[in-house]
């Protein structure tokens, strides 16, 4: 399966809303331009903390609860694939063994989204 993930894939899991946990790992500003439907915003450089957090933080903080190790389909972007690339890596080195990166990114989802 590799550690990434297409923009058709991951637009059937947001259809079919499959147990997915989207995560937005870009700005303040970025995310202020748009998001991808359903993304939980946590910016990259704060990934590491909010990952170690205990669920009970994690839920405070962002409204929702961690997912947990084995979450089926964890899934982390950004506006061109360089930060959510480190972000997958990161969440794999903390036991999330099925986190992927849509590499396309959101510049891929917001382009294809206008056609």
């Amino acid at each position: 399966m590799g550690n990434t993930i297409k923009y058709e894939e991951l637009k059937a899991l947001i259809e079919s809303n499959k147990d997915l946990v989207l995560i937005d790992v870009r700005s303040d500003g970025e995310v202020a331009g748009g998001r991808i439907p359903g993304a939980i915003h946590i910016p990259v450089h704060t990934l590491d903390a909010a990952l170690s957090m205990n669920p009970d933080e994690f839920k405070d903080k962002y409204g929702v609860s961690k997912p947990p190790l084995n979450a089926p389909h964890i899934v982390f972007y950004c506006q061109s694939g360089g930060r959510s690339m480190m972000a997958t890596r990161k969440a794999v080195q903390k036991g999330y063994t099925n986190a992927r990166n849509y590499a396309g990114a959101y510049s891929e989802w917001s382009r294809k989204q206008r056609n």
